[in-house]
């Protein structure tokens, strides 16, 4: 999977939002002012080039659909994140932002609840 840029990301969160979608709808998502309708529409081919979203062809324009689903694009990234500036441990992260005062005790203690939660499902 390869690496978004930041604007390819911005659009790829609104496509998972709108999940089938036009490239107007994409521009009527951003705060004012929007980027012009053809930088959203280049930005858009990326994706398709990438694999990220698929196009179906409407009438004379496109309907664009994820194709990929945002779970799977979370967990990849965090995964190379963790790897590359963490020692590839999920502890290390965690231990980093408690540090930086980033997550609190409440909330590390809700965490370990949702762990303990899901092993015993």
């Amino acid at each position: 999977m390869e690496k978004l840029t930041v604007q390819e990301e911005e659009v790829m969160i609104y496509v998972w939002e709108l999940d089938n979608c036009f490239v107007k709808d994409i521009v009527a998502k951003f705060p004012k002012p929007a980027p012009p309708y053809t930088t959203v529409a280049s930005i858009i081919k990326n994706l398709e080039r990438k694999g990220y979203i698929r196009a179906n062809r409407i009438g004379n324009t496109y309907q664009y659909a994820p194709a990929i689903k945002e779970n799977e694009y979370k967990r990849t990234f965090i995964s190379g994140v963790v790897r590359n500036y963490f020692e590839n441990s999920y502890k290390e992260m965690v231990s980093f932002f408690a540090k930086d005062r980033k997550i609190s005790t409440d909330e590390l203690k809700e965490i370990i609840d949702m762990i303990e939660e899901g092993k015993e499902e």
